[in-house]
């Protein structure tokens, strides 16, 4: 079975009766005017809002997708056989809907009966209560009467089997909302277990013979101001499985890189070192990754550069170019963007049904990314020399820092001379570097719910006056393509193959100024997106839109189809300055505004 076989099967199998979930699209991997977090890191990361409560516009209690998710955190852990940066989320919801018994049989049955996976090399987990929340029992009789026996049941403590955004109990704020998890983990019997990992294995050893495939989450608690958990009146279901982790599990491979998903990957690796995948496995799986989760950034908008998402994507690309560089002995610039095309791009344009419409859809979004692969490699192979000429004159930390110069090479370049790296001393460096840079960006990687607050939602509203005040003094060629808020600014890309002269600049600020002034009332309606463009409502985004959507009109100025927030009126927002413009590319500038 197919990756893509396997996402279709799963949509298919909870779209249908008696199970009758909507299917909507994956949001972007750049969360929309959210400060608060770099990507969408789990399916469930964009429907908090709907699991705290709010209706979802579409009207519906039951959702499935297969969600692009980013985790940052994994970087560190890529080059084993199961850790990814980038990956697909299959999920499922129910918001105040079906709860535990219909969610365990449904995922039991999909696992076993749609993709036929033994039922002797599966095992569950439940939570074994503490924190004031008793033991899930009910979860522990569901898996009984679908026959799992004793042996294949193990109870763990919120550690392992509790979820809210901040993780245990105890980290959960007042007011976050949580819940047991149960999850269900593959066997590779194959493997053998690791006595280094204690003396006894079971599901969540870390020896690599059990694989986690399927979590259901019953979001069933909130945190009070006492520190005690209550009972949710809407109990919710979140469920999420990595695709590439269950189709290992069907393939009954624990490497998750033999699956086709990352073969093509490897087979181009292979072909431009002249080298064995299985003589190299951690460095191609590490090329392998970075890579495609650098296409599928570059393919939302994002660059390379040293700030938010842009820091991120240099960060992979380089890496990238220093194992292929380590495995090769000689790099040229245009290596990544054949891997990319040859390995990621085609892997997806083969299939008959796109997992993601729009996606790699123009010639011209295929030149973007092969021009910004190409463009980071030749820098950093500039940079590569510089380290390796400061070899001897820094310190291995000075050259990691100024230099990006990876601690590994530096120490197999100074084994070759004889020398030994001080690898305690570069940890504390290195730790004491990290400790700083978190502390000073406490609060920008948690995730979860979108920074709705008063500041953010001006700038917000804001960009819908400067989109359209754009298209106004430009030209209806003027399109959105990507924006981002922080409290102190907006900034916001779009479509236009020129610098806008000075005087284009004070149009487009003086018409957004005047706007505000005109005390324009705000307001939003939910439509089918059919209806919503056949309003004239700009919805440049239709790839990511479901079937119903929300259409904020800001007087007879401005109608977009957005999730909001918005504020009430234009007055709220205050005069705004435009104070930036810059190229992002071809055809694509960005502008700075803020309020002022």
């Amino acid at each position: 079975m197919t990756g893509h076989n396997l996402r279709q099967k799963y949509l298919n199998f909870f779209s249908s009766k008696p199970r009758n979930h909507l299917i909507i699209p994956s949001a972007p991997l750049v969360p929309e005017n959210d400060p608060t977090t770099l990507f969408n890191s789990s399916g469930m990361q964009p429907l908090v809002p709907y699991l705290l409560g709010q209706p979802h516009p579409s009207g519906q209690t039951r959702l499935v997708n297969s969600q692009k998710c980013l985790r940052t955190q994994d970087i560190s852990e890529v080059g084993d056989n199961r850790h990814t940066t980038f990956f697909e989320m299959l999920g499922n919801w129910s918001l105040g809907d079906y709860f535990k018994t219909d969610q365990l049989t449904w995922i039991w049955n999909f696992l076993t009966q749609e993709l036929k996976l033994p039922k002797e090399k599966l095992y569950v987990t439940v939570y074994q209560g503490g924190n004031g929340v008793p033991r899930d029992e009910d979860t522990y009789q569901i898996w009984k009467s679908l026959g799992i026996p004793e042996d294949h049941i193990f109870f763990y403590p919120s550690s392992k089997n509790w979820w809210s955004r901040s993780g245990t109990p105890q980290e959960m704020p007042s007011g976050e909302i949580g819940g047991p998890d149960s999850e269900v983990f593959f066997e590779f019997t194959q493997v053998k277990h690791d006595p280094k990992y204690g003396q006894h294995c079971h599901p969540n050893c870390d020896c690599g013979r059990f694989l986690e495939i399927a979590n259901s989450v019953f979001i069933q608690y909130q945190k009070q101001t006492d520190g005690s958990l209550k009972e949710l009146s809407q109990k919710n279901v979140d469920f999420g499985g990595g695709l590439e982790r269950i189709l290992a599990a069907i393939n009954d491979q624990p490497d998750i890189f033999m699956t086709d998903l990352f073969q093509p990957i490897i087979s181009e690796i292979e072909a431009l070192t002249n080298l064995q995948y299985s003589d190299h496995q951690t460095s191609m799986r590490i090329i392998a990754d970075h890579l495609k989760a650098a296409v599928f950034l570059i393919n939302e908008g994002v660059e390379p550069s040293n700030k938010l998402q842009g820091y991120v994507l240099r960060r992979l690309i380089r890496r990238s170019i220093v194992k292929l560089y380590q495995l090769s002995g000689t790099l040229k610039p245009n290596y990544l963007s054949i891997i990319a095309k040859q390995g990621v791009i085609s892997t997806y344009q083969s299939q008959s049904t796109s997992p993601f419409p729009n996606f790699f859809d123009s010639n011209q979004k295929q030149r973007e990314i092969f021009s910004a692969l190409d463009n980071e490699s030749q820098q950093f192979i500039k940079t590569l020399d510089k380290g390796l000429k400061q070899l001897n004159q820094l310190s291995p930390f000075d050259l990691y820092q100024t230099y990006g110069f990876p601690v590994e090479i530096t120490q197999e370049l100074y084994a070759q001379q004889g020398r030994e790296l001080d690898l305690d001393q570069f940890n504390q460096e290195l730790k004491h570097h990290q400790d700083l840079s978190r502390t000073a960006g406490k609060g920008m990687f948690q995730g979860g719910l979108q920074d709705h607050s008063q500041i953010t939602t001006k700038y917000h509203t804001a960009t819908h006056l400067l989109h359209q005040a754009l298209r106004q003094v430009l030209g209806n060629h003027v399109r959105q393509t990507g924006s981002n808020i922080t409290h102190q600014r907006l900034r916001f890309d779009f479509t236009h193959d020129q610098p806008l002269s000075d005087q284009q600049l004070q149009q487009v600020e003086d018409l957004v100024n005047q706007q505000i002034k005109n005390n324009l009332t705000v307001t939003c309606q939910t439509m089918s997106l059919q209806q919503a463009q056949s309003q004239n409502a700009l919805a440049f985004f239709a790839e990511k839109y479901g079937d119903q959507v929300k259409v904020y009109s800001i007087g007879n100025f401005s109608k977009e189809v957005c999730g909001g927030p918005h504020v009430a009126n234009t007055a709220d927002i205050g005069p705004i300055t435009i104070y930036k413009q810059e190229s992002v590319g071809s055809g694509r500038r960005r502008l700075y505004a803020k309020i002022v």
